[in-house]
């Protein structure tokens, strides 16, 4: 069966409330409110059933993770097919004894689970403590779809990409997945303001992540969609971390096409496939590329 060009894609933008059980039941009808107004490909959150828990450094919360398979992937695997919809479930993966990942499972609309994204950047920085927590993903089990890590899926509507929060600053990791066939991007983030700083740099800092995120959509001619969380979520001995939503979606051009504000809600917008390739056509990138030239990439620092 040929996909569709026309496909509807759904972000959830939320924050978490309640315990991993009462935040999974509360995601549950809001992947079927997105299902009802016509996603077909829906998007979590970063970490989707945990609060941002690298604000600080305590071992219990290696707890949060669990294997995938296991039973939140068990649970929406059944929602994916009697909804038949596409999801990406970002969540906090337990792959082994001391192996933690900040990945993402991918469900096709048949509740066939696909494959696993485990994020390949991993910050480091004051309340965003993640080098302690997650091992960065790795080309491990590298096949034709996948290369350095970085993969691409074939779902029942389109190809997408998934790359998590982090990873969206970097546009290696866009390239190569767009080069490896991905139609849309998708990237769960979980991105805040220290609210110490919002008064000085809060506007900028959101322009400059959207900046970043609709620049891969332009160089590489797909569609880009990020899904961030919101709220204030509290740290003891700090002001906590406000994350500031603003989930979107933008088309090849870089164009704006949906777009949530601050508070929680679901992002549906339409993506008519057929214009990454008449962007491409018009704008070239790929073509006009020089791969013969680009060798220094590998080196840290040349100056």
């Amino acid at each position: 069966m040929t996909p569709p060009t026309q496909i509807t894609i759904g972000l959830i933008q939320d924050a978490v409330s309640g315990d991993q059980t009462q935040t999974l039941t509360a995601t549950i009808a809001r992947i079927r409110e997105a299902a009802g107004r016509g996603a077909q490909i829906i998007c979590l959150k970063e970490l989707f059933n945990a609060p941002y828990f690298c604000k600080s450094l305590k071992q219990e919360y290696f707890n949060f993770a669990e294997p995938i398979p296991g039973h939140t992937t068990e649970v929406l695997h059944a929602l994916a097919a009697e909804l038949q919809i596409v999801l990406i479930v970002p969540m906090y993966e337990r792959q082994g004894p001391g192996i933690y990942r900040n990945s993402a499972a991918v469900i096709d609309a048949d509740g066939t689970l696909l494959g696993v994204y485990r994020k390949m950047h991993i910050p480091h920085d004051p309340m965003f403590e993640e080098k302690y927590y997650f091992t960065p993903g790795d080309s491990d089990g590298d096949g034709p779809q996948s290369a350095g890590g970085f993969k691409v899926w074939k779902t029942r509507y389109g190809i997408i990409g998934v790359l998590i929060c982090w990873d969206q600053w970097y546009p290696e990791a866009a390239r190569i997945t767009a080069l490896l066939g991905a139609e849309i991007l998708f990237y769960p983030t979980a991105i805040g303001w220290h609210p110490a700083e919002k008064a000085e740099w809060g506007d900028a800092q959101v322009d400059a992540w959207r900046t970043a995120q609709r620049a891969h959509a332009i160089a590489n001619g797909v569609f880009v969609a990020a899904t961030n969380r919101v709220g204030l979520e509290p740290e003891p001995g700090t002001d906590g971390l406000e994350f500031f939503g603003h989930s979107f979606v933008c088309d090849p051009f870089g164009r704006v096409i949906a777009e949530a504000g601050t508070d929680p809600s679901i992002v549906v917008a339409s993506c008519d496939l057929s214009h990454i390739e008449s962007t491409r056509r018009n704008w070239p990138f790929l073509r006009d590329r020089r791969i013969d030239a680009y060798g220094p990439i590998l080196n840290r620092w040349m100056g």
